[in-house]
């Protein structure tokens, strides 16, 4: 067992209201983020019936601007609003922005999305911020690394019920009642933040600004207006200058990178401009930042290109007498298997559309092209599926159940003597997450290519791997920010962290939206694989230096 403080208590008396605080938000943004790729490009039950490659570059948008806007939330926070305000706010907006969800209308789509980037933006950051301030405390400072490993598991079973909760309502009742319970598993969080805030609100403390940093005038009219203007460029300058439609896929990715540079940018000059104490551990920052942007590329794949393979290529069948409790639990579906008038579908499942409108053809639905011979239905019975969001939950199922083994494991090795140093953690972080892609490899030669459905436990399997590769890359991405910062920025570093997360985002759904420029997918997971490999093998060869830093701050 671990030594208890002076004062008894092994970690802070506000972690669990953190904990749950951050669990609801988890929850609501999880269960949305787990239907809304299906709801934009569904062509039956009332969704969005936008082509998939559509679908992919707006989620990839959607979740990148969802991890840019924490840079502005953070600055802002560090600055003027403070960390428990900005929570608030931030919680607000994502409650309205969910609830905005369920009412119909494009407008309103796009309405609400914004809300829950800006809404995001303001929570994110500065919810981590409080909980690394309630472990500066110098009796709880040695426990940092598993205090964030706790917060991130009360993340993940956020996101583990999440898309239960969302196949249960839109199965039920509707896309809408799914939206809505988002929105509800918000002020359920805040409702538990407030009740906790006596606990909390000791750690809400601005650092004094010191004539080095950036102000708010330069933060606004040299980082957010260039970003802006070469946000407009990105978007219009490939078609009116180069004479293309764009060059990284789509308008919006075009101007989301271009929009990013003067950002990038501003984290350089703040390494530039540092002073001798400050300037070797943002610069070590800097480099997690550039390694944590592919292993969030690959990873965030999961709403998009392992979200259409569960759909398309993974057996979903259980047995028909699935009744009752059980029924509730599995969310099964029941689609007809007589052959009627359904969507047509191309060779990679894409729904086919002229003049803007999906075709209809008389054929049985597209879940039964590829199913296993032995499994097709007969006698037009009804079949029961697995809502494709549930394997949405399997990624934070296997945080769930690691997270203490890896607490443990790490507890042990720190007794020993022998815990690795964070920045090493992160190396390997990214070396396992890189063999968990040639899970799908196998998967992909296992079904043909296509050619028939597989078991769903090679989903089961593929995160089940990187989520270890996870536990060692996110959580104590969140802790090194903690620890290398310097304490007045420490909020707007944790925006750069973020800020990485949001390009790596971005990047997943460029990755993502190629799924059908590969006729072989196991290239396609192959390419995913060498990308998180070959940023293991930076990050080991910057070890040693990474390692020096952190000792000279005196950490681990």
């Amino acid at each position: 067992m671990e030594q208890q403080t002076a004062n008894g208590r092994k970690h802070p008396k506000g972690l669990p209201f953190l904990f749950f605080t951050e669990m609801w938000e988890r929850f609501g943004y999880y269960l949305m983020l787990g239907i809304f790729v299906l709801y934009m490009i569904d062509v039956k039950r009332g969704g969005l019936s936008l082509p998939d490659k559509t679908a992919d570059d707006i989620f990839g948008t959607f979740i990148a601007f969802t991890y840019l806007t924490p840079f502005l939330g953070g600055f802002l926070a560090d600055r003027k609003i403070g960390y428990v305000k900005s929570v608030y706010l931030g919680g607000i907006l994502m409650a309205a922005g969910y609830l905005g969800l369920a009412l119909p209308g494009m407008t309103m789509f796009y309405t609400s999305v914004a809300l829950i980037i800006i809404g995001n933006g303001f929570f994110k950051p500065n919810i981590s911020t409080l909980l690394g301030n309630l472990y500066s405390e110098p009796e709880y400072r040695q426990r940092k690394d598993s205090g964030y490993n706790l917060f991130y598991m009360g993340i993940n079973i956020g996101a583990f019920l999440g898309p239960i909760l969302a196949a249960f309502m839109r199965n039920k009742y509707s896309w809408s009642a799914a939206f809505a319970t988002a929105g509800v598993g918000m002020i359920i969080g805040l409702i538990v933040f407030s009740i906790g805030l006596k606990h909390i609100r000791h750690a809400d403390v601005l650092k004094p600004v010191q004539k080095e940093d950036a102000s708010m005038a330069t933060v606004f009219g040299k980082v957010f207006l260039p970003a802006l203007i070469c946000g407009v460029i990105g978007w219009v300058a490939p078609h009116y200058v180069f004479g293309v439609e764009n060059i990284f896929g789509s308008n919006s990715t075009d101007g989301f990178i271009f929009a990013a540079i003067p950002i990038v940018i501003f984290y350089v000059s703040i390494w530039a401009k540092a002073n001798a104490t400050d300037k070797r551990p943002i610069a070590a920052l800097l480099v997690i930042f550039a390694l944590s942007v592919v292993f969030w590329a690959v990873f965030k794949q999961n709403g998009t290109a392992l979200t259409r393979w569960a759909k398309y290529y993974t057996d979903r069948q259980v047995a028909e007498s699935v009744e009752g409790p059980a029924r509730a639990l599995y969310q099964v579906e029941t689609m007809p298997t007589k052959i009627d008038s359904v969507v047509k579908y191309d060779d990679q499942f894409q729904a086919v559309k002229e003049g803007g409108k999906t075709v209809k053809i008389h054929d049985r639905d597209v879940y039964f092209r590829n199913l296993p011979a032995d499994k097709q239905p007969t006698n037009d019975e009804p079949v029961y599926l697995i809502s494709t969001e549930l394997f949405q939950s399997v990624n934070p199922f296997w945080v769930v159940a690691l997270t203490p083994v890896v607490v443990a494991f790490f507890a042990m090795m720190r007794r020993k003597g022998k815990e690795p140093t964070t920045a090493t953690k992160i190396a390997f972080g990214l070396l396992i997450s890189g063999l968990s892609t040639l899970v799908m490899v196998g998967a992909v030669y296992a079904g043909g290519n296509g050619a028939e459905k597989v078991s769903p436990l090679w989903l089961v399997g593929v995160y089940g791997v990187i989520t270890v590769g996870e536990l060692l890359l996110s959580p104590m991405g969140l802790s090194l920010v903690s620890k290398l910062s310097p304490p007045r920025l420490t909020a707007l570093m944790m925006g750069g962290f973020f800020l990485s997360t949001s390009i790596g985002n971005k990047m997943s759904g460029v990755l993502a939206s190629m799924w059908y420029d590969y006729d072989n997918k196991a290239n396609f997971f192959l390419v995913n694989c060498l990308l998180l490999v070959i940023s293991a093998g930076l990050a080991f060869a910057a070890l040693r230096w990474l390692n020096g830093v952190m000792k000279e701050k005196n950490i681990n």
